[in-house]
């Protein structure tokens, strides 16, 4: 197996062929091609980043505006109504902080309370349960002192009766 050597001259000529490729690529590129390319880039973009696209026509429109005279003016009757509708934006949201903040009091109420229902529930059936248990320790009990007292009798009664035979 012969080791192939790559001289600098064989690498030029290489390069050299892909640039001549390239180039014969581009030459057979229409400008609409380069317009489509551009306009698929720009629709990716947007779809990727929208936010980003909105703030930045927001930023670009502004600062074009602001460069004009009538755009200052506009700028200076839009601060003022941007001022008022932005107070108006901020009572809206305290008012829906305040009921969000009610909502959550009220659930932790509401939470609290059938916390303990659950709780005086769960101790009724465990009182009831120590109740019942105890009540069948003690018949258990009875019983066995009665049968204990039976067998006794019979015992006594069985043993009297051998002696008297």
């Amino acid at each position: 197996m012969a080791d192939t050597i790559v001289t600098t001259e064989d690498k030029r000529n290489e390069l050299r062929e892909k640039i001549e490729a390239a180039e014969a690529r581009n030459a057979e590129r229409s400008f609409a091609d380069y317009a489509a390319d551009v306009k698929d880039g720009a629709t990716q973009f947007v779809k990727d980043h929208p936010i980003a696209t909105v703030a930045g026509g927001l930023a670009i429109g502004m600062l074009l505006a602001g460069m004009t005279k009538p755009g200052r003016r506009v700028r200076r009757r839009a601060g003022a109504q941007a001022s008022s509708l932005w107070s108006t934006v901020t009572e809206l949201a305290a008012a829906y902080g305040t009921g969000l903040l009610d909502t959550a009091e009220t659930a932790k109420q509401r939470g609290g309370d059938r916390w303990e229902d659950f709780r005086d529930s769960l101790s009724d059936s465990a009182r009831s349960a120590r109740r019942d248990a105890r009540y069948r320790r003690e018949a258990i009990g009875d019983t066995a002192h009665s049968l204990t007292r039976e067998l006794g009798k019979k015992s006594s009664r069985a043993l009297r009766e051998f002696r008297n035979r």
